[in-house]
């Protein structure tokens, strides 16, 4: 079975390989120095700060298996490949919820990069996949988990 393409924008792409490199680079140094230091203390069976480093040194390590897995099967959107007339993964849309007249903000990634804090939605969720492919001045309609149909106005492109 093929796994499944992380798309990532040039960005999310970025943002993935400087973690790895600080990961790999810097973190590792760190607990390593860490748990040579605990070490130096003597007993390890009641060793606490042992047990912490080497806790950190174990997430560390799986997160860096999770990065490179990401960025094996990474597919990169390129601002290139961004259709300015249309949404795609990449676009960054002006939306108007016409029910509570609100404007927001969205740019819309791949799973992988979504945050719905930083504003990235995913082109997997509701709204994504209601958004892509739509042009400034369309009305969409998304369902919401409960059922309920919330209408949105595409204001803008970038």
């Amino acid at each position: 079975m093929a796994e499944k393409k992380n798309i990532l924008t040039e960005e999310g792409l970025a943002k993935l390989e400087d973690e790895l490199q600080d990961l790999k680079v810097i973190k590792r140094k760190e607990v390593a120095a860490k748990i040579k230091e605990a070490r130096e203390q003597g007993d390890l069976s009641e060793n606490a700060e042992y047990d912490a480093a080497k806790d950190e040194q174990r997430d560390i390590e799986i997160r860096i298996e999770e990065i490179e897995k990401i960025l094996k099967n990474a597919e990169i959107v390129t601002s290139e490949d961004v259709d300015a007339n249309a949404i795609n993964i990449g676009s960054t849309v002006r939306i108007r919820d016409l029910e509570f007249n609100e404007e927001m903000e969205y740019k819309i990634v791949g799973s992988t990069e979504a945050d719905v804090l930083g504003n990235k939605i995913s082109n997997e969720s509701p709204v994504g996949v209601a958004l892509i492919g739509s042009k400034a001045g369309d009305t969409i309609e998304v369902e919401t988990p409960n059922g309920e149909m919330v209408q949105y106005q595409i204001l803008e492109i970038k």
